[in-house]
């Protein structure tokens, strides 16, 4: 099995997880890594962050969690022409019948990580991309996952929501019986204005209130809208504006990561 498996949970939209996800992704093949992307998201937002056509049912996340997979991944490869290492294996809306299915399943939380242990992938790092939600989908994530990360936006909401996020992380990890239990990695601080005074104030105070409860605080990331103008046309920012600033903001979390895989 993978030897990171790494779970971007949030229960609030918008707050950067199919962001996060791509970049960390390009930084970590960038460094000599092999890494799968596993969309968990109905929406499917990583494969047009990653300039895909929306998935077929058959050829979709979907397929690898119902009881006739036999262990052929479908795996798409993201950037060919410009960087290797990266794939996909695709989301979409086909995920909101899954998530009934898993209800009714007797290993319904268990499935993804069963099809890891039954049909491991070789890739140095799985990203579980996950909807906005505390459901089931996230919690196939959890089950499977060594890791997680929690990109947040600054703001009141957002925070208080990432609170909730905890508390039910650490209730599910008790009630899964995760043995051994994933550990959070950081929170990254998404969308970053310094020029917005409520911004710089949560950002002053977030790395000490999570050093309390001994989680990391990442550098955030900065508020641009060139990460909308990358994505609409399928590349990371790197890829698109290499000249661009806000193209190292992921810098130390994928350092962070690429340390756990022994690079």
């Amino acid at each position: 099995m993978s030897s990171v498996r790494l779970a971007i949970l949030s229960n609030a939209g918008g707050s950067g997880k199919t962001t996060l996800s791509i970049h960390l992704a390009y930084e970590l093949a960038r460094r000599g890594s092999k890494v799968a992307l596993i969309d968990l998201d109905p929406q499917g937002s990583l494969s047009l962050f990653c300039g895909l056509p929306p998935a077929a049912p058959e050829e979709s996340t979907a397929a690898v969690l119902r009881e006739e997979f036999d262990g052929d991944w479908p795996l798409v490869r993201c950037w060919p022409e410009q960087v290797e290492g990266v794939e996909l294996c695709p989301g979409g809306l086909v995920l909101t019948q899954t998530t009934h299915e898993i209800a009714l399943h007797p290993r319904g939380s268990y499935l993804l990580a069963d099809r890891l242990i039954d049909y491991p992938l070789s890739h140095d790092c799985l990203i579980f991309d996950c909807p906005a939600t505390l459901g089931p989908l996230p919690m196939l994530a959890l089950a499977a996952a060594t890791h997680i990360l929690v990109p947040v936006q600054l703001q009141p909401k957002s925070i208080q929501g990432s609170s909730k996020l905890l508390e039910w992380l650490y209730l599910m990890k008790k009630q899964l019986r995760l043995q051994p239990e994933p550990q959070v990695l950081g929170f990254v601080p998404n969308q970053s204005d310094p020029k917005r005074a409520a911004q710089r104030q949560i950002l002053e105070s977030l790395p000490q209130t999570l050093g309390k409860i001994n989680i990391k605080c990442f550098p955030p990331v900065r508020d641009s809208a060139e990460f909308v103008n990358a994505s609409a046309v399928g590349l990371p920012l790197p890829l698109h504006r290499p000249s661009h600033p806000a193209r190292k903001d992921f810098d130390e979390v994928a350092q962070a990561v690429h340390k756990l895989i022994g690079g």
